[in-house]
This record gives C-alpha cells, sequence and structure tokens, in this order.
C-alpha cells in the first residue's frame, strides 16, 4: 500500500477514526492517498480542506470536468500512475460519455490536448504544464495569455490552486509509494456546497 506504516480504519484510535468517517467510501473503505496520512492526522485534514475546495466546491465557475482533466493531465507529467487512474475514473463518471472520455484520456497520455479541448482550455493546459515542469519560467506575459482568451483572474486563480494541488499531492503519493490496492478508483467528495463534507461515494 505504501513504504511507510499506515493505519486501517479498523485499528484507528477514536480520534483518528472520527477524521476517517468523514473520508470513508463504501464499507468504511478509506482511499491510500487519504490513508498515508494516519501518523499525522492533522495533515489528513489539511489535505482534504485543500481537495475539497479546490476540486470539489460550488463557488468554483470553471467545469469540474475540466478541472478533473487538467489534475489528469498533471498526474500524468508528473508520471503518478496513481492519480492518473483515480482521477480518470472521476473525469469518466462526470463526463458520462465513454467515447469522450477515451478520447481525452487518450490525448492527455500523448500530449496531443488539441484533438479535445477548446483555445481557452488550451491555454489553461499550457499553464499548467509549465507551473509543474519549469515553474521558474512563469511571468507576467502567462497571465496576460489566460486573459486573451477568456480568463477572468478568478478562473486563473482556480487553475493555479488546482495545478499547485495536483503538484502537492503528486509527490505525496510517488514519493511514499502509495499504490491503489484496496481502494474504490473514482470516489469523490460531491456534496459541492457544504465545503466540510469530504464523504467519499
Amino acid at each position: 500500500m505504501s513504504w511507510i506504516k499506515t493505519i486501517d480504519f479498523t485499528e484507528a484510535s477514536e480520534a483518528l477514526k472520527k477524521i476517517y468517517k468523514r473520508v470513508t467510501g463504501p464499507n468504511n473503505n478509506v482511499d491510500n492517498v487519504l490513508k498515508i496520512h494516519s501518523l499525522r492526522p492533522h495533515t489528513l485534514v489539511g489535505h482534504m480542506a485543500l481537495y475539497k475546495n479546490v476540486l470539489h466546491n460550488s463557488n468554483n465557475t470553471l467545469p469540474k470536468w475540466y478541472l478533473e482533466s487538467l489534475g489528469t493531465y498533471v498526474s500524468y507529467l508528473n508520471q503518478c500512475n496513481y492519480c492518473v487512474d483515480h482521477h480518470a475514473e472521476g473525469l469518466k463518471r462526470l463526463l458520462g460519455n465513454d467515447k469522450k472520455y477515451k478520447e481525452i484520456r487518450t490525448n492527455i497520455e500523448r500530449d496531443k490536448l488539441e484533438n479535445s479541448f477548446d483555445e481557452k482550455m488550451l491555454e489553461g493546459f499550457r499553464y499548467a504544464k509549465k507551473l509543474t515542469l519549469s515553474h521558474h519560467l512563469i511571468s507576467k506575459k502567462d497571465m496576460e495569455a489566460l486573459r486573451s482568451v477568456g480568463y477572468d483572474d478568478g478562473e486563473i486563480l482556480e487553475v493555479n490552486q488546482l495545478v499547485s494541488y495536483f503538484n502537492y499531492v503528486n509527490r505525496t503519493v510517488v514519493g511514499l509509494g502509495v499504490n491503489i490496492d484496496g481502494d474504490i478508483l473514482g470516489l469523490s467528495p460531491n456534496e459541492n456546497d457544504d465545503p466540510n463534507n469530504w464523504n467519499h461515494k
């Protein structure tokens, strides 16, 4: 499951179990990416607050399927297969269209995004790639490029926070050897109007 010790739901202290209950899926399943925090549960609280708000908050204005696509792409760039598998499944569920999903996933993995996305979305992917692989080259011109295709500053912030979050979680997963053994792929907290509801269904 990982290269460090983790604590299963059934073995958790009452304090940890209380946090786990907020993130469980069917049969009290806790995804390995969340269970990896079990020795320092306060970091799980921080992780979930960030995750819920950058990807699953109704105040975001960019389409959720696009944000999932960005997250899948960043995970692909970081060679984080765990997050690619999880968030590609989330994308598949959001799209509700197997053909469209397969096309997008193929184009993400081939880095041929122009075959699936419009110019506004493509500029977001360009920014995501630069922030992930060449962050030291980011400049004000990148903001101007995003604005030129229709992003307002709030949407730029949404993309920035989404990409920054995935770089964080990709490095958590890859750096600690987290794998998908026992996970249920594609579950996510979907009560978008309640930032404190982290339940995975």
